[in-house]
């Protein structure tokens, strides 16, 4: 079974990473993390990436103001990379810019809700693994179904 390896730019971005270890616990899916800025230690960041994906991982990244990370974690492999910068309120949220404008050839996906980057990270594994892709159906069933009972709860008022 594939595992998501997380990568922080530094220990600040812990609670954002545990909001996606929380949900990818949801999928049945294991994630280790690491802590590795590609600005500050780039050698260190490149051997966790290059060590990691023998495994064949998706990798989520998360990294804010200058987000190097995903950037240079996806131009060093083969693997699935998810960005998911915490937004902040500095500059008016156009740090996220550095997420979204990549050079050629470098192309991590951008996804900026913690629980989403986990789906999506569930439905790359589940394109391989059949017990993941029966949770992320469970999941969007259940999604449907809080809807469906929503309305239902405005409806016979």
């Amino acid at each position: 079974m594939s595992k998501v390896v997380i990568i922080m730019g530094s220990k600040a971005d812990l609670d954002w990473a545990n909001k996606i270890v929380d949900a990818l616990n949801g999928f049945k899916i294991d994630s280790e993390c690491f802590i590795a800025s590609a600005h500050k230690v780039p050698l260190e960041c490149y051997n966790i990436i290059k060590e990691q994906e023998k495994h064949n991982p998706v990798f989520i990244t998360i990294a804010g103001m200058s987000n190097a990370l995903s950037g240079f974690s996806d131009a060093q492999t083969s693997c699935p990379v998810i960005a998911c910068p915490p937004v902040g309120d500095s500059f008016a949220g156009a740090d996220i810019y550095s997420s979204l404008r990549m050079p050629s050839g470098v192309a991590p996906m951008v996804i900026l809700n913690p629980k989403n980057a986990a789906l999506a990270a569930a439905k790359i594994i589940g394109l391989n693994n059949d017990e993941v892709r029966t949770e992320v159906s469970k999941f969007q069933d259940a999604q449907r179904q809080k809807l469906i009972e929503d309305n239902g709860s405005i409806r016979s008022n």
